[in-house]
């Protein structure tokens, strides 16, 4: 049997070790890891490339790992937790999926993905939005008015919202959701506490160079800096048209025309983010989308489903979950893209993913890691 997280480890620190020591604490199996590959749920390049981050993972209480295909890594939290329960189940041996939340009461989560099914939660969430609100504070405000402020905490942070989707994507699975409650420092907090910090803080204190070895087991050897893809990004955003953006998962009522209009003024990213920025959408939204139109990730392609594991690295009890994967695996991007099967595109955006990460770091990296690069193979010490 096997315990799964669906996890970016980026970078992958004393947190996230926490989370799968304990997960294996509580269940006594070894870890399946679905990591997302080179850019993040926020839209942004990962902070190190995916092996280092696997590597890491397998080092400190990983068993096996498998790349979250990209369409899915980039994407609201609905589709994250939908791509990565779609990997984990298609592993037999994977009984429970284990997530960090700031509340680990089950039946509170529950709860909060019963209340987002609610038509009388949805339509005051609509009537909010059709006045401009901010979708998570209409989200909580609308669970509190239908189902009390104890429901409403448990969709109040982020970790929490992504904790409620695992569950609703987890019915009729057959494995059960095992909450694991935040140590230390809260989500995005700039603060340390007792060993842990957010994954935010960390990149910022590794981008700066500063000390940060207490805060995660191993030092990324590089790391990338947003800021040196703007121009790329901006150069794809002057050459793409209404029509692609509107093909583009998220985009709509005319939020296409801001983007453009933007484009072709601003000289940076955040600066394109603050012209296009109202209450109405997050900041995590715009990156998305901005993320998407320079990966080439379409709304038809986020929402076509993938029918294979990726895999990154493995230990010898990795290898055991490994033998109970019941779709294709990959092993070799070379052979898997010969083969030209309805996987090819997601495998495809993963490479173009990976590619042009390598422009994010000082100096730039090869590309062509995904085919040069070999799994992991993790003998840990019992």
């Amino acid at each position: 049997m096997a315990t799964a997280v669906i996890c970016e480890f980026n970078p992958f620190h004393n947190g996230h070790a926490y989370l799968l020591g304990e997960a294996k604490r509580l269940t006594n199996e070894p870890n399946l890891a679905v990591m997302s590959g080179s850019f993040t749920q926020r839209g942004e390049v990962a902070i190190c490339d995916k092996f280092t981050r696997a590597g890491a993972a397998l080092r400190h209480g990983a068993d096996l790992v498998a790349e979250l295909p990209t369409a899915y890594a980039v994407a609201n939290a609905e589709r994250f937790a939908r791509g990565g329960v779609r990997i984990a189940k298609s592993f037999s041996e994977v009984r429970s999926l284990a997530f960090g939340c700031e509340n680990d009461d089950t039946d509170a989560l529950k709860a909060a993905a019963d209340a987002i099914r609610s038509e009388r939660v949805n339509a005051l969430i609509a009537a909010e939005m059709r006045g401009g609100g901010y979708y998570p504070r209409a989200l909580e405000e609308a669970v509190r008015a239908v189902c009390g402020d104890e429901v409403a905490a448990a969709v109040s942070s982020p970790n929490n919202i992504l904790a409620v989707e695992y569950i609703r994507a987890l019915e009729g699975t057959g494995i059960r959701p095992l909450p694991i409650k935040r140590q230390g420092a809260a989500h995005d907090s700039d603060k340390t506490d007792g060993g842990f910090a957010s994954a935010s803080h960390i990149r910022s204190l590794l981008r700066e160079g500063a000390e940060c070895s207490a805060l995660l087991p191993e030092i990324p050897p590089h790391v990338t800096r947003p800021e040196l893809l703007d121009r790329a990004v901006l150069y794809r955003l002057r050459t793409i048209t209404a029509e692609e953006l509107r093909a583009l998962p998220e985009v709509g009522e005319g939020l296409e025309n801001r983007i453009l209009e933007a484009a072709g003024r601003a000289q940076s990213v955040e600066e394109l983010l603050t012209m296009v920025k109202t209450k109405r959408y997050t900041h995590a939204r715009l990156r998305r989308i901005l993320a998407c139109a320079f990966l080439g990730l379409t709304e038809d392609l986020q929402t076509s489903g993938s029918g294979y594991a990726r895999i990154l690295g493995f230990t010898e009890e990795g290898e055991q979950i490994l033998r109970s994967c019941k779709c294709k695996t990959v092993t070799s991007v070379a052979k898997a893209l010969r083969e030209n099967d309805e996987n090819t595109a997601h495998l495809q955006l993963d490479i173009r993913a990976c590619d042009l990460a390598s422009l994010a770091y000082d100096e730039i990296m090869p590309s062509d890691s995904d085919y040069c690069t070999r799994i992991l193979r993790e003998n840990r010490e019992k």
